[in-house]
């Protein structure tokens, strides 16, 4: 389990991270959010969407993780769900959703009681885990995403 001071400054990223991805978009362009990164890479435009299905995902965990005994946490498939879920779509939603979703998950955190802390159950692919393992893999994630739209709009080559 984390430290107290650690999960608030994990806390604290996760909360912000939102932020760092509508900064990576301000301004883009549809070419731009529609450019192929040189590594054949997901566009800036499937990276927001694929945020928006990875926080409601990963809401949906931490919630069953704090309310249910034992629960299991299945993976997803992230390229199935590009595929099928029209990631070609207007971003403008999914951005909402990202900022909406972070903002009400950090806020549970923030009243979550050592008990709390502690409840686990079974990730399908990672086994054990537990609402600190859960704070750590999603802390960065919007960070990291933010970083991967920065990259996908600066050295990118439109989509044919």
């Amino acid at each position: 389990m984390t430290a107290p001071s650690e999960r608030a400054a994990l806390v604290e990223r996760y909360r912000v991270g939102a932020a760092a991805v509508r900064t990576a978009l301000d301004g883009a362009t549809d070419d731009e959010l529609d450019a192929v990164p040189a590594d054949g890479g997901w566009t800036a435009r499937q990276v927001v969407h694929h945020l928006a299905d990875a926080e409601t995902m990963s809401a949906t965990r931490l919630r069953r993780l704090v309310a249910e005994d034992e629960p299991v946490i299945h993976s997803y498939p992230e390229e199935v769900f590009a595929a099928r879920l029209r990631y070609d779509r207007p971003i403008a939603t999914s951005l909402a959703v990202v900022e909406a979703v972070r903002a009400a998950s950090a806020e549970l955190l923030e009243l979550l009681d050592e008990v709390e802390w502690a409840r686990s159950g079974t990730h399908t692919e990672d086994g054990r885990y537990d609402v600190s393992i859960w704070l750590r893999t999603y802390a960065s994630h919007a960070e990291d995403h933010a970083d991967q739209i920065t990259a996908a709009r600066g050295g990118a080559r439109p989509q044919a």
